[in-house]
């Protein structure tokens, strides 16, 4: 297997849930890369989150012995994420490859997040491979859903494999179009030149990293060092996933593997980086990955304060394994905790829920927000956080998304109402086949970062998919609505809104404090502002002690008197007393 004309790297790429995952355990059965003991659904979604939830959250390099008439051939899979929360993943894994493997559900056709995985393959020039998944459904529409990818792609019908990943028909055809189609890699000099296109953390082995050899070849012993922060460290092991972890003498150029360096320190070798030998250094290093941008903020603060310095460990050894995770320290009312940047919001809920799993913490986040461009005296600054939105500026921008929506064309004008609620900018309207719509929206990102989706799902009874890519920023009408309790503004529940919502997000933000805040025993105005201006108010009412009890007939001035003497003392508790708000409210106020 030392040719590399018999080595072939390819991903598959879908929409989430047309079966990837699916077609990947086929795969591995078929090459018989695993024995059938150990044969489980999903054997790539190695986490139990991903078990849970079913779907795909890290992509995942397995290497598969092909065995035909005319020889052994070696393959080298990457499975990866559907969802767009997770397309950084899939632009990692695309790089490393020569071949793609576009997988269509027949029940459903093309989606938003096909057309964005496609055109991220064909950036990269490489060779795209069309299947039709699920062909044995009773309601997979296979002609329709042919004549979709005929019109995309400009194949003929022929070219399209019709395959059922969950009955094991056609996929064999699947594998010997990988090796006829997609070109074997190409290498260019004698250096050794490896990618690392994903990382992990082992407590016992430090960090391991996975790596696409373009040049050269990698063997254990060798003594090597990262180009880009010059760190250099010799290689206890290398090897490949089959899918379990093999160790290999060499890594051999055009090969997929992964190296163990016995790195403790996680910033030695970070995602992007070229390896490259000691003796004989490239001069060159590899193209490495464009710096992602995350959208969506929040901060992660642990309930216990002395937690903090654990949870800057645990989202060190977590950005090791997602490259796409920023985090800078942060102090508000709730503590010492972190200003974290995501993808996306299931990217947010799925890095909060890893922090709590793998590390055993028990976070709180604050409400997530998007990053604004504010202008004062002709300076502009970015703002992340509400509570650092300066009372007085200029003028403020807002993130905006080119969204594309594929639905059913029964459900357009549902669709349609949804994007001018959320302030959008019809921008095109096209039809893809007789039953089905695409339209293209622009909106603000901080409209579509919360129930966008849930809302366009519900609308159009779960048909509609949709995949969003970034604009840029545009002036709006923002104000930041602030939260006072007794007086004191709550940094935490500070938002930044368009001022046609402004008054009834603060009102349901003041009405639901009401309810989560504990009573006390003197009144406890809660109100939301714009600036100086109140624009809700609720009251949490006092706890009263019967003082008039005591009093069984007699003159009405005695109970007065003693309704006098109470109202003082609530006075003057009212001013020295402070109101502890619960983490319970802060976490139920925030999902408003």
């Amino acid at each position: 297997m030392k040719n590399i004309e018999r080595t072939r790297n390819f991903c598959i790429i879908a929409h989430i849930d047309h079966g990837k995952s699916t077609l990947a355990d086929r795969l591995l059965d078929l090459t018989e890369a695993v024995a059938e003991r150990d044969r489980m659904d999903q054997i790539l979604d190695t986490m139990e989150l991903e078990r849970e939830r079913g779907i795909t959250i890290k992509a995942q390099a397995v290497r598969l012995l092909h065995k035909r008439d005319d020889g052994d051939w070696m393959l080298n899979l990457i499975d990866t994420p559907g969802h767009v929360d997770f397309t950084y993943e899939v632009s990692r894994a695309i790089a490393a490859c020569e071949g793609a493997v576009l997988v269509v559900d027949a029940s459903q056709g093309i989606q938003a997040q096909t057309l964005a995985n496609l055109y991220l393959a064909m950036e990269h020039d490489l060779e795209i491979i069309p299947v039709l998944n699920k062909i044995d459904l009773p309601v997979a529409d296979v002609p329709a859903a042919t004549e979709e990818l005929v019109e995309l792609l400009g194949v003929e019908e022929d070219e399209i494999l019709k395959i059922s990943a969950k009955t094991g028909e056609g996929v064999i055809d699947v594998l010997n179009t990988i090796v006829d189609r997609v070109p074997p890699p190409t290498t260019r000099g004698e250096q050794t030149r490896a990618l690392i296109f994903d990382s992990y953390y082992d407590p016992y082995r430090g960090v391991i990293s996975l790596a696409r050899l373009f040049d050269g070849e990698l063997s254990k012993g060798d003594t090597v060092q990262a180009m880009g922060t010059e760190e250099q460290f010799e290689l206890l092991e290398v090897g490949c996933y089959s899918p379990k972890p093999t160790a290999l003498p060499t890594l051999r150029p055009g090969e997929v593997g992964y190296i163990v360096a016995g790195l403790k320190d996680i910033e030695a070798l970070r995602v992007g980086d070229t390896v490259t030998k000691t003796k004989d250094p490239a001069t060159e290093a590899l193209p490495g990955y464009a710096e992602v941008l995350p959208t969506v903020f929040c901060g992660l603060y642990p309930t216990e304060g002395d937690e903090f310095e654990r949870l800057r460990d645990a989202l060190s050894k977590l950005q090791l394994n997602d490259a796409s995770l920023f985090y800078e320290p942060e102090n508000s009312r709730m503590g010492f905790g972190f200003r974290c940047g995501f993808l996306g919001l299931l990217h947010m809920e799925i890095v909060q829920e890893r922090l709590e799993r793998e590390f055993d913490l028990d976070l709180i986040a604050s409400s997530p927000s998007v990053k604004y461009e504010v202008e004062t005296n002709g300076e502009t600054v970015a703002i992340t956080n509400p509570s650092d939105l300066p009372e007085a500026f200029d003028e403020i921008r807002e993130p905006m998304v080119r969204a594309t929506i594929i639905c059913p064309k029964e459900h357009v004008g549902a669709v349609m109402g949804l994007c001018h609620e959320k302030r959008g900018i019809s921008v095109g309207m096209e039809y893809i086949s007789a039953k089905r719509v695409q339209l293209t929206y622009d909106l603000p990102l901080g409209e579509v970062i919360t129930d966008f989706f849930d809302a366009l799902k519900s609308r159009t009874k779960g048909y509609a998919s949709y995949d969003y890519d970034r604009l840029g920023y545009e002036p709006a009408d923002l104000v930041k609505v602030e939260v006072l309790v007794s007086g004191d503004p709550v940094e935490a529940l500070s938002i930044i809104v368009h001022r046609d919502k402004a008054y009834y997000r603060g009102r349901a933000l003041a009405e639901k404090l009401k309810e989560l805040i504990p009573r006390q025993n003197f009144e406890v105005p809660v109100q939301a502002a714009i600036g100086r201006r109140i624009i809700a108010r609720e009251t949490v009412r006092a706890y009263r002690k019967d003082v008039t009890a005591k009093c069984y007939g007699g003159d009405i001035s005695r109970k007065k008197k003693l309704l006098e003497q109470q109202k003082k003392g609530k006075r003057r508790m009212k001013q020295v007393g402070s109101v502890e708000i619960p983490q319970e409210a802060f976490l139920a106020a925030l999902r408003i």
